[in-house]
């Protein structure tokens, strides 16, 4: 059955939006009808080469729809279930699984190399980050979903496989974020934004958001920051002149560059924590020099998914939804359709932030 889709046919290749061909599901696989997919710079760094995925590939990774069909010995779903993509499943056996840190799972990216569609001349397609939510219709591994949680909107589900889960553990798993402590968030795309909304649920006292971009200000100040700097070669000073020349406790970092890395960094107080968040490529290189890693007594961590287990921390993220404390819809800064990706894709290089959301 033909679909359509946003195919990727070479790394640094424009994306294609045209027919695919998708098989009924196999054994222990279900078909998914998408509701809403996010785009998120993650797809972008797969485009671009930053991760390495099998092409041509059908990117999207953060996804939520309805089962259309499931294939034999699937247990726990049925068509017409509302369900989230979950991008990087943890396979149980491997020792980071053994271990409980199931963001770390060795085999959680596995299923991006297989085939699991064809192009309308045959040419094989790779489901980029697993579950190849660009697209109207998709075909998953069922330890690929999770229960869609009650009361939330199927749109907006979408948005928890990823942006939220990663945002919020940035703040809650990774960082460890207690009640009254200082946050500074660099970055205001979607992670940015879930990481200020927790933040806030956590209970910070001061949470200061950091980007190059002044109109995402009112955003930022509606996901809960207390403070809003303007990127630039003063933002360390000018995060140590609202903390009392101290520096915030926690510096959440959301875009995957090293100045931004080392100015996170250098915005803690002695003994801060520094979760990062953002994807760089080899060539963002930080350096620190003995002295100052003494002195400082700082702590710098990286944070994959937001040290999150999806299937325990959907449902915390549910009842924040339902209870009012977390706002999906204000993440999004624009719906958009299929065709569009392309220029979402550009906006995101430029700087244009929040999350634009696929809408099917």
């Amino acid at each position: 059955m033909a679909v359509r889709a946003a195919v990727l046919p070479a790394i640094g290749a424009p994306l294609d939006i045209t027919g695919i061909e998708l098989p009924a599901p196999g054994p222990g696989q279900v078909r998914v009808r998408l509701a809403a997919a996010g785009v998120c710079h993650s797809d972008l760094s797969l485009a671009n080469g930053t991760l390495k995925v099998p092409v041509p590939a059908v990117l999207g990774h953060e996804g939520a729809g309805t089962v259309v069909a499931v294939g034999e010995g699937v247990t726990g779903f049925a068509p017409g279930d509302g369900v989230v993509l979950n991008w990087a499943p943890s396979c149980g056996r491997c020792h980071a699984c053994g271990l409980g840190e199931v963001w770390l799972c060795a085999n959680a990216l596995s299923g991006a190399a297989d085939v699991y569609a064809r192009t309308v001349d045959g040419t094989d397609l790779h489901p980029g980050l697993n579950v190849a939510a660009f697209a109207e219709e998709t075909v998953v591994p069922v330890s690929c979903l999770l229960p869609l949680p009650e009361g939330i909107p199927l749109t907006d589900a979408a948005l928890l496989g990823c942006a939220v889960l990663t945002g919020y553990g940035a703040v809650h798993h990774s960082a460890r974020v207690r009640e009254g402590e200082t946050v500074a968030v660099f970055g205001v795309g979607g992670v940015g934004l879930a990481a200020l909304q927790a933040a806030r649920i956590a209970g910070a006292s001061t949470i200061v958001a950091v980007d190059v971009s002044p109109e995402k200000e009112e955003l930022a100040r509606a996901a809960g920051a207390t403070d809003y700097v303007i990127a630039s070669a003063e933002t360390a000073r000018e995060i140590r002149a609202l903390t009392g020349k101290q520096g915030v406790d926690v510096a959440v970092e959301c875009v995957g560059r090293a100045v931004t890395i080392r100015t996170a960094w250098e915005s803690t107080r002695r003994g801060g924590r520094t979760t990062v968040v953002g994807i760089g490529g080899t060539d963002q290189q930080v350096t620190f020099h003995a002295l100052e890693l003494f002195h400082w007594g700082r702590t710098l961590s990286g944070c994959v998914y937001g040290n999150s287990d999806p299937a325990a921390d959907l449902p915390v993220l549910a009842a924040h939804i339902r209870e009012g404390r977390l706002d999906l819809g204000s993440l999004v800064t624009e719906r958009i359709a299929l065709d569009d990706i392309p220029t979402a894709f550009e906006n995101m290089l430029a700087g244009k932030g929040g999350r634009a959301l696929v809408v099917f």
